[in-house]
């Protein structure tokens, strides 16, 4: 199992400090996360904690999943790992459509 955990349904004042002292609790974490809006600074309502054991964070789980943290109730499971993308990072390729391009198609 991983160390990793998501926690969703957080408050909107729930902080990185608000969060690694309601999950220290099961074990020693070792990174504690609210995830922001990049524009506005504001919690986005989930964020994520790692344990330095797998076992805490088992633990935690067990513990957490479906409690109250700041008026919220909470959801907490393992984290999954996010598929990276292998698309070249998007953007336009500078007139190139799929090789055809003006005057290069024969008799057209």
């Amino acid at each position: 199992m991983s160390n990793k955990l998501f926690v969703g349904g957080l408050s909107w004042g729930t902080d990185d400090a608000a969060l690694h002292a309601a999950f220290s609790e099961y074990g020693d974490v070792t990174d504690a996360k609210v995830i922001t809006d990049r524009e506005t600074g504001r919690s986005r309502g989930f964020g994520f904690v790692t344990f330095a054991q797998a076992d805490d964070a088992q633990q935690a789980i067990s513990a957490l999943d479906g409690v109250d943290l700041d008026g919220r109730t909470i959801r907490v499971n393992v984290a999954e790992q996010k598929p990276r993308r292998n698309d070249g990072g998007g953007g336009y390729r500078g007139g190139d459509r799929g090789g055809f391009r003006g005057g290069d198609r024969g008799g057209w």
